[in-house]
């Protein structure tokens, strides 16, 4: 499981005294505890946890705009660093054409006709991807596909 990888990778982090790692992967756990107590659940499933490190990204990412925009580089490069540990606990996300492949299938299989069927489409492509890929991503390039001429 996700979850039991990230406390090794932290105690690891932790013996071999590596700060960022180990600051970056303490917060996440605590992330995560809190994610778990919210769901009354003990020990959170990997699409969990992987919501929750999406979120993470997502909140450094923003953090680094901001930091650009106040010429702050060297928490810029700190930013990246962490975004990148927090990266190498994703799947390998799918590629464009294989997210679009899997957007044709489900507009198919839903019988889509337009922009008003784009939750119905949604929802089946984010439950087979299951965080393999971005969820703005998938947004973007679905209503793009509904609102342009059916095939």
């Amino acid at each position: 499981m996700l979850e039991e990888k990230i406390l090794l990778d932290y105690k690891e982090a932790m013996k071999a005294k590596d700060a960022l790692k180990s600051s970056v992967l303490n917060f996440l756990r605590a992330e995560m505890i809190n994610v778990a107590i919210a769901k009354k659940k003990k020990a959170l499933d990997d699409n969990d946890c992987i919501a929750v490190i999406r979120k993470q990204l997502k909140q450094r990412q923003d953090s680094i705009e901001q930091f650009k925009q106040g010429n702050r580089q060297d928490l810029v490069d700190k930013e990246t660093r962490e975004l990148e540990i927090l990266k190498s606990y994703l799947p390998e996300e799918l590629s464009q054409e294989e997210l679009g492949k899997v957007i044709e299938e489900a507009i198919q299989s839903t019988q889509a006709g337009g922009l008003k069927d784009m939750g119905k489409v949604m929802k089946e492509v984010s439950a087979k991807v299951a965080g393999r890929a971005d969820g703005k991503l998938i947004s973007d390039m679905v209503k793009m596909r509904l609102s342009g001429p059916v095939a």
